[in-house]
């Protein structure tokens, strides 16, 4: 996928704060315990749970709900950004990386101007590559 999960620089404390995003009860034991690339399948599991959120507490006009979401999908997908090889990704990586570029100035977009279409716009996106991680992954 250009990830390199097993190369991903996963340091413990990245992990711990991007998973505890998606999963706040015992992280720590989850990061220790999981593959990396279901660590991965739980991030883009996690980055849609919270633009999801994000979109139905903007539909509602919840501005404290919406900007809580926002933050938690943003820090996720920037850390999916920051775990890419570059090297070993190659093309898949760059474009990887493109789309989780699009995809943070999208959201910053749609956080500031309650832009629900651009959130629909990002989840579009990324609900493709969170099925073709979770197939490659395996089950959980």
């Amino acid at each position: 996928m250009g990830a390199s999960p097993t190369e991903c620089p996963w340091s413990r404390s990245v992990s711990y704060a991007a998973v505890r995003q998606y999963e706040s009860a015992s992280s720590s034991v989850l990061v220790d315990e999981v593959s990396p690339q279901r660590l991965t399948g739980m991030l883009y599991d996690g980055a849609l749970t919270r633009l999801a959120t994000a979109r139905g507490a903007m539909a509602r006009g919840e501005t404290t709900a919406k900007l809580r979401a926002m933050a938690r999908a943003i820090a996720i997908i920037e850390h999916l950004r920051a775990c890419l090889d570059q090297q070993a990704g190659g093309s898949i990586a760059r474009n990887l990386d493109a789309l989780y570029d699009y995809s943070l100035r999208r959201l910053v977009h749609a956080n500031a101007t309650n832009d629900a279409p651009a959130v629909d716009e990002v989840l579009d996106l990324l609900r493709p590559l969170a099925e073709a991680w979770d197939t490659i992954s395996g089950p959980a």
